[in-house]
């Protein structure tokens, strides 16, 4: 069993910045890829950025030159630097992971997710 968990939501106004962490644990062998995600009321969970399993980070294009995705390998945890913020970044925030447990076992991991509101 493979559990991550977020934190550092908030509310913030229009131009603050936040940071969120991500912490996974339990039975881990490998982190192949690592992203964060988010969904607003009434639309489709998105990509925001990750760390690919190809070694690259993604972002989207809405949040280019905003936000910044990092990790601590050593520790299993990733954060995103969130700054420049905007009300339509307003949504949950959710973590995700996959890779494989110690018994080799692939897993795929989704967080309980974190609230992001940015007032206007």
């Amino acid at each position: 069993q493979v559990q991550v968990v977020e934190s550092g939501g908030g509310l913030v106004q229009t131009g603050g910045s936040l940071r969120l962490s991500c912490a996974a644990s339990g039975s881990i062998f490998s982190i192949n890829a690592m992203g964060w995600y988010r969904q607003a009321p009434g639309k489709q969970r998105e990509l925001v950025a990750a760390f690919t399993s190809g070694g690259t980070t993604d972002y989207a294009d809405s949040v280019k030159g905003r936000f910044t995705i990092s990790r601590d390998k050593a520790q299993n945890t990733m954060y995103l630097q969130m700054n420049s913020l905007k009300p339509e970044d307003t949504a949950v925030y959710y973590c995700n992971a996959r890779g494989l447990t110690r018994s080799r076992y692939e897993y795929h991991a989704w967080g309980q997710g974190t609230q992001v509101t940015v007032s206007s």
